[in-house]
């Protein structure tokens, strides 16, 4: 394992390219894949997209699911192989979710996403973050897509600030931002 940290946050669209990008960064060997989000039988699309992601990644890469399991500043802080998060989309939307905060003032899940960037800014092995950037496009119509676009914007600008490098990625292909 690497001692000396890396971390870097890449961002982008849907079907962007992100999540292939970021798979690309991970060295060979041990790798931590941090799934955070969890698949609904009733659901599927979604459990294809899952299943596309699983056929893609190698089979010796130890995948964890957040949304079960333990939280992910708690993985984060307990150290570990180099590690991929994806996508920290899917971790806000639990957070809200678990806290009922769909209808609750902006920054109720604030104390959560502070543990979050405090768990990034001390990791002290290779950390690859993946976000939506949805900042890019309409103001939502609903109150929920209004919160969603807000709070991942204000944690991904957070999160920017912490990380050693940060890329966008559209169409296809990665910038890097930083």
């Amino acid at each position: 394992m690497s001692t000396a940290a890396h971390r870097t946050l890449v961002l982008g669209g849907a079907r962007s390219g992100k999540s292939g990008h970021a798979e690309s960064l991970m060295p060979a060997g041990d790798v931590r894949y941090v799934a955070t989000s969890s698949l609904d039988p009733r659901d599927g699309d979604w459990a294809a997209r899952v299943a596309e992601h699983r056929r893609r990644r190698p089979a010796h890469w130890t995948t964890v699911e957040t949304a079960t399991g333990p939280g992910l500043a708690c993985l984060l802080r307990a150290g570990g192989p180099p590690t991929l998060v994806d996508d920290l989309g899917t971790w806000l939307t639990t957070e809200l979710d678990a806290a009922g905060a769909w209808d609750a003032p902006r920054g109720t899940i604030g104390p959560r996403c502070d543990e979050l960037v405090d768990a990034v800014t001390h990791h002290t092995g290779t950390l690859v973050l993946v976000s939506p950037e949805v900042g890019l496009g309409v103001i939502p119509e609903t109150r929920s897509g209004r919160l969603f676009r807000d709070e991942i914007g204000a944690l991904n600008g957070r999160l920017a600030q912490v990380c050693d490098e940060v890329l966008l990625a559209v169409a296809g292909l990665t910038v890097r931002l930083k």
